[in-house]
């Protein structure tokens, strides 16, 4: 098995998980440390859970709850990679119903996971601006509903809360060059990190995350309009801990490399105008 940590946060923890295990392999048992949902994007395995045997094929769900023992087999197929999210249980409390929908030990591949399980795979490839840790919250919350049958009740559209996730909003674009993730944004506004993710989602129609890329990549579009420092630089200054992302990230939102951006803002308006004419 190949563990590969993509992130860790008090709240939650994303790995890679890489299994290469056979049928000419013994399989032994194991037990879940926590609450975890491990979505499967490829290869099969089998399961024995609480005196239950199944099989889980792409799109399926391995479930975690703290203490069950478990063992996963390989009669069919060679190997299986997982995205799997770990959860604090102070986040599964929030989020309700931690005891019966976290003990059926999987689930089959469901519309209402699948759909988000390869946006959290897009969000870990760095296709997506949403977050791991937000896309995380989502599909425990989605899971929840799923199993359970009741799905959650939104709260009041109350002045008071939609002020809180203007006034956290502003502040996370003055601080965007900072490294701001989930949880910072949510003690800010003085909430739970749970509802902080749907309070604002409600009120602004983006993630906190997603917010935060785009404040980026403003003001590196604002940089890159007005000044002559090197890319890179700026590319930093805003925020951006990776070159390769960055531009990549400005590639997909501009249609135009940071350089190509800085040529049309200085003139070369033919560099948009040739775009414009593909489409």
């Amino acid at each position: 098995m190949i563990a590969t940590t993509l992130l860790e946060r008090k709240s939650i923890s994303v790995f890679d998980f890489r299994c290469t295990a056979g049928p000419g392999d013994k399989p032994f048992a194991e037990q879940h440390g926590g609450h975890s949902i491990s979505y499967v994007r490829k290869g099969s395995f089998g399961l024995r859970s609480r005196g239950k045997c199944s099989e889980l094929v792409v799109g399926s769900v391995l479930i975690g709850h703290p203490g069950d023992e478990y063992t996963c087999t390989h009669e069919h197929v060679c190997g299986d990679e997982c995205l799997s999210f770990f959860f604090a249980p102070e986040l599964v409390e929030t989020i309700g119903d931690s005891r019966s929908p976290w003990q059926i030990g999987s689930a089959p591949p469901l519309p209402e996971l699948v759909v988000l399980g390869e946006l959290a795979q897009a969000a870990a490839d760095g296709s997506s601006d949403i977050g791991l840790d937000e896309i995380g919250q989502v599909l425990a919350s989605r899971f929840v509903e799923a199993v359970s049958g009741r799905p959650r009740k939104s709260g009041p559209d109350a002045a008071r809360d939609r002020r809180r996730a203007v006034e956290t909003a502003l502040w996370i674009d003055a601080n965007s060059h900072h490294q701001i993730n989930l949880e910072d944004a949510a003690a800010h506004a003085g909430i739970s990190p749970f509802h902080f993710l749907r309070l604002f989602s409600q009120a602004l129609g983006v993630t906190p995350h997603q917010y935060l890329v785009r404040s980026r990549l403003r003001h590196a579009a604002r940089r890159l309009a007005y000044d002559d420092s090197p890319i890179t630089d700026i590319a930093y200054d805003v925020g951006f801990a990776d070159l390769s992302n960055f531009v990549r990230t400005f590639h997909r939102a501009a249609g135009a490399s940071p350089l190509k951006f800085r040529q049309a803002s200085r003139g070369m308006r033919k560099i948009f105008q040739e775009r414009l004419a593909l489409h």
